[in-house]
């Protein structure tokens, strides 16, 4: 029993997109990015183009390490390896809050999109969409269960659809800056003209289009199910970000063509509001297609989450069973595990506004990688590297990230930061917690025996060094 190796460079494509594209372009970034550009629009579309390149930039210094370590959670396992298992179970604790969070908050999302078709003119009920929530995100946790070949076949039909819903958005508005009004070319005539931010709004801005990338190391954690890793993830990561980034241009100039940036401010679904002033009478078939094409974000959430689950499981800081996997070759039990813990973020939905305390955490991991990817240069230069980053990719990365931790709080200090330090803070104290039941771990073989024949499986045959 172990992870197959199945995700050539199609399907790797087709991934990586169905992951990335999503809810920050449809629905949260563009109002957030213009708002903190001082509705500057050179600005912030000069931040959407260079955050494509940042976030590739990240991913080509990430497959490093996964070409190195071609297993799967590879960025888990690069951490204990180099700093010790505690910065790693601490990385670990971020993740976990971060996927289960996120995911709880799409399928919120997917479903309010989908219920409020029903209740035109006011808001929807939270009942129903709380348990249209729940049988989307099990529907999820059930595909993942059947294995990575069916959740690349899903994904592939997703990817299509969503580049489809885009392509669309993005083709209007180009015909309508050609052929149409005035009015539709007159906001980008005296755009120079705007206000331009200070630095902390540019990191701030920053971090909005950083949440429409989430997805991009989605490659890198299930290295060990990707066919000729070297090759498969590096192309895929500079052909997959390439569309990503133009896709994400093309559709906020098509946004800005029709609707002003004070509109894109007050929008709760810029994607809606654009149709209803396009496409009035149809606004339901985009308001399907949207929510139908979200829906594989959150199946590529469990997918990503459930491989670093499991590659800790191996590595001793989660129970065994976690590393088991079912005739599908699925950890299934690290899935179950990921969907429960959403389960609880949408019934409880305000879990969801504390994605925001992750994102400091988010960028220290990234820190952290980038440092751990230097010591490993510096203290085994012979270490056979299939891939090699271009070195000054790698400082880059590291500004990048020292910009967008430390320049908020220096600028804007507030409350929030010192949530964000006691959220890391309780990390370490569950590293603490975990050490000890580890060492008093024999009274648990019996659950783990109960556990392993419930869930009918097997101990895993994969092998990390």
């Amino acid at each position: 029993m172990q992870l197959l190796r199945v995700v050539g460079f199609i399907h790797g494509n087709m991934l990586l997109l169905s992951s990335t594209l999503g809810t920050g372009i449809l629905f949260v970034s563009p109002k957030g990015v213009l708002k903190y550009s001082s509705l500057n629009i050179p600005v912030s579309l000069s931040i959407w183009a260079g955050c494509g390149l940042l976030n590739m930039m990240n991913a080509l210094c990430l497959a490093e390490l996964a070409t190195t370590f071609p297993v799967s959670g590879a960025l888990y396992y690069f951490l204990k390896r180099s700093f010790g298992s505690s910065v790693a179970f601490l990385c670990l604790w971020i993740q976990l809050f971060g996927h289960f969070l996120g995911i709880g908050a799409l399928c919120l999302l997917i479903a309010s999109n989908l219920v409020q078709l029903f209740y035109s003119g006011c808001p929807p009920p939270e009942f129903p969409k709380k348990c249209l929530a729940l049988a989307v995100l099990w529907s999820f946790g059930i595909l993942n269960a059947r294995g990575i070949k069916t959740v690349t076949q899903f994904q592939t039909i997703s990817s299509l659809m969503k580049m489809a819903v885009l392509c669309f958005i993005s083709l209007t508005g180009i015909v309508l800056l050609v052929v149409g009004k005035k009015e539709n070319i007159s906001r980008f005539e005296n755009a120079l003209d705007a206000e331009l931010p200070d630095a902390s709004q540019i990191a701030d801005a920053i971090l909005q289009v950083n949440y429409s990338y989430l997805g991009a190391s989605l490659l890198i954690n299930i290295a060990g199910e990707i066919k000729s890793p070297t090759d498969t993830i590096t192309r895929s990561v500079i052909s997959g970000l390439s569309i990503v980034t133009l896709l994400y241009l093309l559709t906020n100039i098509s946004y800005l063509a029709v609707l002003t940036p004070q509109e894109i401010i007050s929008s709760d679904s810029i994607a809606v509001t654009w149709m209803d002033r396009v496409f009035p009478s149809a606004q339901w078939v985009l308001s399907l297609g949207i929510s139908t094409s979200l829906v594989t974000s959150g199946s590529s959430g469990i997918l990503s989450a459930s491989r670093i689950f499991y590659c800790a499981s191996q590595n001793g800081q989660l129970p065994v069973i976690y590393s088991m996997l079912n005739d599908h070759h699925s950890p299934v039990v690290a899935v179950i595990l990921i969907t429960i813990l959403s389960s609880i973020a949408i019934i409880a939905s305000d879990l969801i506004y504390l994605v925001k305390y992750v994102a400091l955490g988010a960028s220290c991991v990234n820190l952290l990688h980038m440092i751990g990817l230097l010591k490993l240069r510096y203290q085994k230069p012979d270490l056979t590297r299939p891939y090699k980053v271009w070195l000054p990719l790698i400082f880059g990365s590291i500004a990048s990230s020292v910009f967008l931790i430390f320049l908020p709080v220096i600028q804007s200090p507030n409350i929030e930061h010192v949530y964000q330090v006691v959220f890391l803070f309780c990390g370490f104290l569950c590293y603490w917690l975990q050490a000890h039941f580890n060492g008093h771990a024999v009274c648990f073989d019996t659950i783990t025996c109960y556990w392993q024949l419930l869930f009918n499986v097997s101990p895993s045959e994969d092998k990390i060094n």
